[in-house]
């Protein structure tokens, strides 16, 4: 019962911590280098001591490692008001990855896109009902 309950309780610091950054990324962070980012999701280790943020941006892939940049620069600001917001015994090292998933998806719906638009073409269907 208390693996489960302590699960609970990392899963809502995580949410938490997701919902923080994504607060004061929008309002407090100035880097230009940011820009236009969601944090996608947070996945924080039993101690406390890490947190891996995952993000995606509107930049497109090829300003992610500039994205990256300004995040890191920002993660101790980003960190220290963090420990300002929440109450956990200790405020985590945040360590950002960009978040492909989205990407991703997009590039796996245009393929299937592409694959419907060309079975349609090759497709022959008949011009007249077949009951004539």
């Amino acid at each position: 019962m208390t693996v489960n309950k302590s699960f609970s309780r990392k899963d809502r610091v995580a949410e938490q911590i997701r919902r923080e950054l994504a607060e004061l990324i929008r309002t407090e962070l100035k880097d230009p280098r940011v820009g236009m980012i969601s944090i996608t999701d947070v996945e924080v280790t039993a101690d406390y001591a890490h947190a891996k943020v995952f993000f995606s941006t509107l930049a497109g892939s090829e300003h992610v490692a500039e994205v990256l940049v300004g995040l890191q620069k920002a993660s101790g600001f980003l960190r220290r008001e963090l420990g300002k917001r929440i109450s956990i015994h200790m405020t985590p090292q945040l360590h950002f990855v960009f978040d492909q998933s989205l990407e991703r998806g997009a590039d796996l719906s245009q393929l299937i896109q592409k694959a419907v638009a060309i079975s349609d073409s090759t497709d022959p269907t008949p011009e007249t009902d077949p009951g004539e």
